[in-house]
């Protein structure tokens, strides 16, 4: 059973006045997918957390802020991560996590990953690299790649 205010309760502004209502009627709520979320200047640890993510595409950009194509980059990503419409070519929702490189905490991921230029972009599935570019994509290049993770 919930409890619902009676309309003549709201009307009269008293908070008092409950009536029990049986579940009867009521639309039963179902829990939507998580959309895509945006993760700046990550550290090891949402790395981990986020990457290892099931169902998701999580896209890891690596980034320095004097890097000019970075710069360019960034924001195409961020609307990719925010515009739930956009997912990969297997229909996942797309997270993207930001790596600072010049943040000396996750230097241990460049190394990994041998992230020798700037931009590089890594697209993971179920914690797993699937593929990757280097250097500045526009929009158009960018939905190329999604399109074939």
């Amino acid at each position: 059973m919930s409890v619902s205010l009676t309309l003549r309760s709201l009307q009269r502004g008293s908070l008092l006045s409950f009536r029990r209502a049986s579940l009867t009627g009521f639309r039963a709520l179902h829990a939507t997918p998580r959309r895509s979320e945006l993760y700046p200047n990550a550290d090891l640890a949402t790395f981990s957390k986020v990457v290892g993510t099931q169902d998701r595409l999580v896209l890891v950009d690596f980034y320095a802020d004097w890097c000019g194509p970075c710069r360019q980059l960034s924001p195409i990503l961020e609307k990719f991560s925010t515009d739930a419409s956009i997912k990969s070519g297997s229909e996942l929702p797309i997270d993207v996590v930001k790596i600072n490189t010049e943040n000396e905490t996750v230097l241990p991921l460049v190394q990994q990953f041998k992230v020798h230029a700037l931009p590089t972009v890594i697209a993971f599935r179920n914690g797993e690299p699937v593929d990757n570019f280097v250097g500045m994509r526009n929009e158009a290049g960018l939905k190329r790649f999604l399109e074939t993770v």
